[in-house]
């Protein structure tokens, strides 16, 4: 029944999306993968992979996502502009073979360029010994993101490796004011702004900006055998930082957001309340990040330890209610489809554990008695949230898929979530 329902739910979405033109509201975030037309189209591309809809919805989609010209150069990023929308288009390429290859070569070679000029300016930084921006290097506006868009289309290019030399040496530390930091620390707030909660600025630990992201993209380039000097060294770093700052608390354990100067300077953080075991930020994440890094490094024991802190987390009535939405990025939805991938790589002690796990956010996500018609009509029509991929409808049901069919994404949508 949960299954069924969950599928009802998907369809009922997808069918409330399907024509371009009668979600309003979607001008503004035409190009961006987050909340407008790109995001969408992964929807209809991940239906249309698995043989659960038609190619023309995902057609007007990215027809409508590129009816104008698209933003490159200093104005985009990879959820804004060429980028997010090659994203999309590589997705629906995969799966239909000579389609949009001339539009997607042309993209690339933009996004090249894009990239070639961040690099220089953030090695220009370093040299400077100045402090990095969350957006030099995240996975929605950085080098992160970049990063995991050209490990699926030019995985050994020297792009790429170019890209992960640059998060090798991210991971080096900096003097700065006459304080030793970790290379990724930043010298504003978790907003990428200045603020005063955050004097003497932070290290951000989630996988949407911080080190989490760098983490898993190192890891995901190691076990598809792109390989750069210094990068086992630059994962055991991180890794190390990470086991510093984790917490345990009523079995669980967990990893702050982010670790501030003050906490830093004492060695120990401030007193601990419960986190969303989430995507962007949390146990989800960063259990990814780890068991992703730990196959890489061919460490079974710490694989099988994050594996179990997301089993934990799920189990955690704590963690849990810090949840506040069904979305992608840090709601249930998102918490499933995470827990999925996690299961597909899984040590076989802990498998089925986690299989039965992925139940508990599934659970709060679908009513079976309710109507998934009406349920689809409220995701869509919320005003906060929107119809779009991070918060939204359309992220929402996509992450109901893999969860709940138990298979993996077959258009690899989520690279862009650097957790595959």
């Amino acid at each position: 029944m949960t299954a069924r329902f969950a599928l009802s739910l998907v369809n009922a979405v997808a069918s409330q999306l399907a024509d371009p033109g009668t979600v309003p509201g979607l001008r503004k975030h035409r190009q961006h993968l987050a909340y407008g037309l790109p995001g969408i189209a992964l929807l209809h591309i991940e239906r249309a992979a698995r043989g659960m809809g038609p190619w023309r919805h995902a057609h007007e989609w990215l027809a409508a996502a590129s009816g104008q010209p698209l933003t490159s150069g200093p104005h985009s990023h990879p959820f804004y502009g060429m980028p997010a929308f090659a994203h999309a288009l590589a997705c629906a390429a995969d799966h239909l073979p000579g389609s949009y290859r001339r539009a997607l070569d042309t993209l690339d070679r933009q996004i090249v360029v894009d990239v070639r000029r961040r690099l220089d300016t953030a090695h220009r930084r370093i040299d400077a010994g100045s402090l990095p921006q969350l957006a030099e290097f995240d996975a929605i506006r950085g080098l992160t993101g970049y990063g995991a868009h050209l490990l699926r289309r030019g995985p050994d290019g020297p792009t790429e490796r170019a890209v992960l030399d640059y998060c090798v040496r991210l991971t080096e530390p900096i003097t700065h004011n006459d304080a030793r930091l970790p290379g990724w620390w930043t010298p504003t707030g978790p907003s990428g702004r200045p603020d005063d909660r955050f004097p003497g600025g932070h290290a951000n630990t989630g996988m949407a900006h911080g080190i989490g992201g760098v983490l898993a993209l190192l890891a995901l380039a190691a076990r598809n055998g792109t390989l750069v000097n210094g990068h086992h060294a630059a994962l055991r770093t991180i890794l190390a930082w990470l086991d510093r700052w984790r917490e345990c608390t009523g079995g669980a354990a967990a990893w702050p957001y982010w670790v501030a100067r003050e906490e830093l300077r004492n060695g120990r953080l401030a007193p601990y309340r419960p986190r969303r075991p989430s995507w962007c930020y949390g146990t989800a994440g960063l259990a990814r990040a780890q068991q992703l890094a730990a196959l890489a490094l061919g460490d079974t024991n710490r694989q099988i330890d994050a594996e179990n802190a997301l089993v934990a987390a799920l189990a955690d009535p704590d963690q849990l209610r810090a949840m506040t939405d069904s979305g992608l990025c840090h709601g249930f939805a998102g918490l499933a489809h995470v827990a999925a991938r996690v299961a597909e790589d899984a040590h076989p002690t802990t498998v089925g554990q986690l299989r039965a796990a992925l139940q508990v956010p599934l659970a709060a996500v679908i009513s079976p008695g309710t109507d998934p018609e009406h349920v689809a009509g409220a995701l869509v029509q919320d005003e906060k949230q929107g119809p779009g991929l991070l918060d939204g409808a359309a992220g929402t049901a996509l992450a109901l898929l893999a969860p709940t069919t138990v298979t993996p994404a077959r258009s690899a949508w989520d690279t862009c979530l650097l957790i595959a």
